[in-house]
């Protein structure tokens, strides 16, 4: 049993493709299929279940392919303490961060970082919060920056800052002349929201349960229409076709629309989030770590108040 071998199954069943696993490993993928069953073979099980269109883990598999997560962690931090020796702040770093944050915050956080730590690359991908999650716990991502309570064991959060929604119509609407809204008025409208997946979405529909409530009916459905992305849904909150919701830091970038639209406040107190810093408390490079709160301490987004909190064990 070797590391690399460990590292392919991993990667497996990351993938759920051998060939994806292989591209994602750098090597072929026979080299890679051969390894695998070579350690099936050793170990006397059978880690994946191969079907024509289809890969999976068996129960055994998911427990060895756990333990193979642990080990490889554990394996790299002998080259992550030597590493700190020299210059924690010198090597890559792997920071996820959901949709609806990145457009927003990462200008400013990657500027202040090439201050704070300029001899850190940082290696960026924007997802969803599961997979932030997953790639936290697989080592993929060492940092992640979401907006969702947290309930697994085994991370540190930080709490970042907290930010008001606000609300989006066209410059036609009879809302225009409005200074606020209640959240229960949005039941009323055709509502532009993401799609399933976004957290801001479930955090959009827990604020204002009716519209939940219109998105379970066949005959309502209508009054709601899912976009890709907040960019996406702000070009068609101009084109007239609805309203939305937006966090108050996507606000500066509604000036890029080629026609006008109208932000409105909700009405107090208003609906937000708090938007947090995960890592695993396996991770030993808490000097990037450091320097990326330092860098959070100079960032000033519209309408997020920063939060002066300790990181805290889920």
């Amino acid at each position: 049993m070797t590391l690399t071998e460990l590292k392919y199954i991993i990667a497996v069943a990351r993938e759920r493709h051998f060939g994806r696993a292989a591209e994602s490993c750098f090597v072929s993928q026979p080299s890679l299929s051969v390894a695998v069953k070579k350690l099936e073979e050793e170990l006397g099980v059978t880690i994946f279940e191969r079907r024509s269109n289809d890969i999976s883990v068996t129960p055994v598999g998911q427990q060895i392919v756990a333990q193979a997560q642990k080990v490889l962690e554990e394996s790299n931090r002998i080259s992550e303490i030597a590493h700190l020796g020299q210059d924690p702040l010198s090597g890559p770093l792997h920071m996820g961060v959901i949709y609806t944050i990145g457009p927003y915050l990462l200008p400013e956080l990657i500027r202040e970082m090439s201050l704070v730590a300029p001899k850190m690359p940082l290696y960026l991908e924007e997802t969803y919060t599961s997979e932030l999650l997953t790639g936290l716990r697989t080592g993929r991502i060492d940092v992640a920056f979401m907006a969702d309570t947290i309930a697994d064991t085994g991370f540190m959060t930080q709490e970042l800052y907290q930010e008001d929604f606000v609300v989006v119509v066209p410059a036609h609407h009879p809302w225009v002349n409005r200074n606020y809204v209640g959240t229960d008025e949005l039941k009323d409208q055709t509502m532009l929201l993401l799609g399933a997946g976004h957290c801001f979405r479930d955090q959009i529909l827990g604020v204002c349960p009716d519209l939940a409530r219109f998105n379970m009916t066949a005959t309502d459905v209508q009054r709601t229409v899912e976009g890709s992305s907040l960019q996406t849904i702000c070009h068609m909150v101009a084109q007239g076709l609805g309203i939305t919701v937006l966090p108050a830091s996507a606000v500066p970038y509604l000036t890029s629309l080629p026609t006008p639209i109208k932000v409105i406040p909700f009405k107090q107190p208003a609906p937000s989030r708090r938007v947090i810093m995960v890592w695993r408390k396996s991770f030993t490079r808490m000097p990037a770590i450091e320097a990326l709160r330092t860098a959070m301490k100079r960032v000033m987004l519209n309408g997020c108040i920063p939060l002066e909190t300790e990181p805290f064990v889920n």
